[in-house]
């Protein structure tokens, strides 16, 4: 059931400067192929450089979404009447989200060169999972549409009853 929420989708890809690292490592493997003539030469830039930018865009592939009722993080799709309070967390407090006052059992979707971020509380009861840490760059919009989602299922399901 598609609920009348404003739908959320961010894309975590990488930043612009990686793409230029991976040309780099294609002309890095093309300097290592130079004594062996130009074809192994091109092959190597060629080779290089496709190897390096499908592990950047790899890297950069996943995505959070607010889809009806669920929120959709990376491979995680939780119920938003699962989870509780999201807080906003600016670079600084990001990072020690990120470093000592992690949890080890939170669910971390975390891209480091990406600053800001959003924590949401699990309130599932049968979910040993405290919260999730969420590397985005719009959190207050990522807040906004759990909110609403979880606002559009309570109508649903008041509507239903």
């Amino acid at each position: 059931m598609q609920l009348s929420a404003t739908p959320y989708e961010e894309r975590l890809t990488t930043p612009r400067s990686w793409w230029l690292i991976s040309f780099l490592v294609g002309v890095s493997f093309a300097l290592i192929l130079l004594p062996f003539g130009t074809l192994p030469l091109l092959g190597g830039l060629v080779g290089g450089t496709a190897a390096a930018a499908v592990v950047a865009s790899a890297y950069g592939s996943p995505r959070i979404r607010v889809v009806g009722d669920s929120l959709i993080a990376g491979e995680a799709k939780i119920p938003v009447s699962a989870l509780g309070a999201a807080e906003v967390l600016d670079a600084e407090e990001a990072r020690a989200w990120r470093t000592y006052k992690a949890d080890t059992r939170a669910f971390l979707l975390l891209r480091a060169y990406i600053p800001g971020a959003l924590r949401v509380e699990v309130t599932d009861p049968e979910d040993p999972t405290p919260y999730l840490y969420l590397s985005t760059r719009e959190p207050e919009r990522l807040a906004a549409a759990i909110e609403a989602a979880r606002t559009a299922g309570a109508q649903a399901r008041e509507a239903g009853a």
